[in-house]
C-alpha cells in the first residue's frame, strides 16, 4: 500500500512539474492542446475526489455499523451523526465537480 501511494504521489508531482512546460508549448502550437490538458486535469481532479470521498464514506459507514452492533440502543444518535457526516463528505465531491466544470468552461472545451 505504501509503495502504491508513493508511486501515485510521484506521478502527480511529475504532472504538476511538467504541466507548465506543456502549457507553454501548447500555447505556441495552438489552443487545442491546452483544451486537452484542461480536460485531463478536470478528469483527474474529479477522479481523485470521487476516490477520496468514496473511501471516506466507506470508512464512516463501517464504523457506524460497528457502533450500532456494539450498542444497539444508540442507533438513533449514530444514524443522525452518520447522515450529517456523509453529507459533509459528499459536499467535497460536489465542490470538486464544480471546480472541474469551471476549468472546462474556462477553456471552452466543455461545449
Amino acid at each position: 500500500m505504501n509503495r502504491w501511494f508513493a508511486a501515485v504521489l510521484l506521478t502527480l508531482a511529475l504532472v504538476g512539474l511538467f504541466a507548465p512546460v506543456a502549457l507553454a508549448e501548447e500555447a505556441e502550437a495552438g489552443a487545442s492542446g491546452a483544451k486537452t490538458l484542461a480536460v485531463f486535469g478536470a478528469a483527474l481532479g474529479i477522479g481523485v475526489a470521487a476516490l477520496g470521498t468514496g473511501i471516506g464514506q466507506g470508512i464512516g459507514l463501517s464504523k457506524a455499523c460497528e457502533g450500532v452492533a456494539r450498542n444497539p440502543g444508540a442507533s438513533g444518535k449514530i444514524m443522525m451523526i452518520l447522515i450529517i457526516g456523509l453529507a459533509m463528505i459528499e459536499s467535497l465531491a460536489i465542490y470538486a465537480l464544480l471546480v472541474s466544470l469551471g476549468v472546462l468552461i474556462s477553456q471552452k472545451s466543455f461545449f
